[in-house]
C-alpha cells in the first residue's frame, strides 16, 4: 500500500491530469501541481533484500522464476506456513486475479507441493487488480516466504514531504490495513515526525517514535534500533520513500516487516545502480518506457486528443482549455526544453501509438526550447510516419516566425494556429469529425497540402 501522504499527492495528480477544470474550481492554484519525475519503484523481493542488508528484521523468504525453483525455496525454508506472492507491481494482489483462472495474487499454502500448485498458475500470467486495468500485468517471478503469526501490526514509513520541508516519519499504531482507512476513521492513530535533515533522526528520536505507537517499555530500544535501520536506508539509497506495512511483533514477541514498498528518485539513478537494475520494465507503460529512453515525459490519460507540450504547467494549461471545448485528453508528452528534432520525432511515434487518438495538439512556448526545432521534427515525423491524424500546431517565442515558414512549405496538413483558445477548440473539432468518421467506418485522412 502507498503511504499516505504520497497516495493523496498522487490521487491529486491524477484528479489533475484527468479532469483539470474539476481541480481547479475545488482547490486554489497553489494546490494543485504535476511534478516532472519519474521514480523506480522495486519488487517486493527486491526491498525485502534491501531490508535485510540494512539490518531491519524481515521473514525467510527467496524468490523464483519457475514453479519447480518456488518448491526448493519452500524445502529450504523448512515451515508449513507459507505464503506465496505474486511478483507484480500493483496493490490489491490478495483480492486479484490471474487472466488464466487462478485466485489471488497473495496465497496462504501448507507444504512445499502446495507452493508449486501456486507458482504455476500465477509465474507467465497475468495479475488483475483495480489497479492494474482490465488487461493485468505479466508475473514473472514469485516471492516464497515463512508465513508469521502476529500479536499487532503497526505502520512505518519513511519520506521526503514539501510540508515539512525534508524527511518526516509517519507512523501509526493501527497497521496491516489501508492506511487512507485508517486516516478516515481513526485519524488520531497516525502521528508525524519530522526530522531534521541535517541532525537527522537520533536514538532520542526513535524512541520517542516507538513510544508514541504504543511499543512495550522493554521493547522500545529494539524498536529504536530498527527505525534508526529503516532512517539509514532511507538515506544511504536515495529512496523517496520506505514504507512498511505491517511493522508486526510476531507470537514470540520479535519485531519483523512484513511488507515493504521503496521507491527511489530517477534523479539519483547515477549512483544507485546496484538498485537501478532491479528495475522490471515489464511492469510499466511501455510508451512511458520508450518516452523514459529518449528523455522525455510521458502520461497516458483517458480521452481523444493528443498533445505536445513544454513543460507541466503548459500541459495543465492545454488539458484545461481541451476540457473547455469538450475535448478530451488522449496523453500529454512533455519534451521538456531541451529536445531535439529527433527526440521530437520520437515523441509524435509516441503520441500516435495511442489507437485513441483522432488529432494531435502541439502546444509549445519557446524559450529554452527553439520553435524551429520542433518545427523540424513535426515535418520529419510526419512524412516518416506518413501521419493521416490532423495536427493543430500553436508555437510561440524563440524562432517562432522561421518554424513558422518551415512548416507553411513542408506540403504537409499541419495546421497553424497563433491563438490557444482557437487551437483547442480546432483540435476538438477534428477530434470529433474523426471520431464520427471511425464510428461510421470511413476512412478519413488529413493529407492534402494546404
Amino acid at each position: 500500500m502507498a503511504s499516505l501522504l504520497s497516495r493523496v499527492s498522487c490521487a491529486a495528480e491524477k484528479l489533475a491530469l484527468r479532469s483539470p477544470l474539476k481541480v481547479v474550481s475545488a482547490v486554489s492554484p497553489a494546490c494543485v501541481s504535476v511534478n516532472q519525475k519519474r521514480g523506480l519503484a522495486v519488487h517486493e523481493h527486491v526491498s525485502m533484500s534491501l531490508l535485510k542488508d540494512a539490518g531491519v528484521p524481515v521473514p525467510k523468504f527467496g524468490v523464483a522464476n519457475n514453479a519447480a525453483e518456488a518448491k526448493q525455496i519452500a524445502l529450504d525454508i523448512d515451515s508449513n506456513d507459507l505464503v506465496v506472492k505474486a511478483q507484480v507491481l500493483a496493490g490489491g494482489r490478495g483480492k486479484g486475479h490471474f487472466a488464466g483462472g487462478a485466485k489471488g495474487g497473495v496465497r496462504l499454502v501448507y507444504s512445499p507441493e502446495e507452493v508449486e500448485e501456486a507458482s504455476a498458475g500465477m509465474i507467465g500470467d497475468f495479475l488483475i487488480t483495480k489497479q492494474t486495468g482490465a488487461e493485468g500485468r505479466i508475473c514473472n517471478t514469485v516471492m516464497v516466504t515463512e508465513r508469521k503469526y502476529t500479536r499487532k501490526e503497526f505502520y512505518i514509513a519513511f519520506m521526503n514531504e514539501r510540508s515539512f520541508n525534508g524527511p518526516v516519519c509517519i507512523a501509526s499504531s493501527e497497521g496491516g490495513v489501508n492506511i487512507e482507512e485508517v486516516a478516515e476513521k481513526n485519524p488520531d492513530a497516525i502521528v508525524k515526525f519530522p526530522i531534521d535533515v541535517v541532525k537527522g533522526l537520533d536514538m532520542a528520536g526513535a524512541k520517542e517514535i516507538a513510544t508514541a505507537i504504543g511499543i512495550n517499555a522493554k521493547k522500545v530500544d529494539e524498536v529504536a534500533q530498527i527505525l534508526l535501520n529503516l532512517y539509514d536506508l532511507f538515506l544511504t539509497k536515495d529512496a523517496s520513500m520506505v514504507e512498511i506495512n505491517p511493522f508486526a511483533e510476531d507470537s514470540n514477541g520479535n519485531f519483523v516487516c512484513l511488507d515493504a514498498k521503496l521507491k527511489f528518485d530517477d534523479n539519483a539513478e547515477f549512483r544507485q545502480k546496484a538498485v537501478f537494475d532491479q528495475r522490471d520494465w515489464s511492469q510499466e507503460d511501455q510508451r512511458e518506457v520508450e518516452a523514459a529512453n529518449f528523455n522525455l515525459n510521458y502520461i497516458a490519460l483517458d480521452g481523444d486528443i493528443g498533445c505536445m507540450v513544454n513543460g507541466a504547467g503548459l500541459a495543465m494549461a492545454t488539458m484545461d482549455i481541451i476540457n473547455l471545448h469538450g475535448g478530451s485528453p488522449a496523453n500529454f508528452l512533455d519534451v521538456g526544453g531541451g529536445a531535439t528534432a529527433d527526440q521530437v520525432k520520437e515523441a509524435f511515434k509516441i503520441i500516435t501509438s495511442d489507437p485513441k487518438v483522432n488529432a494531435l495538439l502541439v502546444n509549445i512556448f519557446g524559450g529554452i526550447m527553439r520553435c524551429d526545432v520542433i518545427a523540424e521534427g513535426i515535418i520529419a515525423a510526419a512524412r516518416e510516419l506518413n501521419l493521416m491524424t490532423p495536427i493543430v500546431v500553436r508555437l510561440q517565442g524563440t524562432n517562432v516566425d522561421e518554424a513558422k515558414v518551415m512548416i507553411g512549405s513542408s506540403g504537409l496538413k499541419i495546421l497553424p494556429v497563433d491563438n490557444l483558445d482557437e487551437a483547442a477548440r480546432l483540435s476538438c473539432k477534428l477530434s470529433k469529425i474523426v471520431a464520427v468518421a471511425r464510428d461510421a467506418h470511413l476512412d478519413v485522412k488529413f493529407e492534402m497540402p494546404i
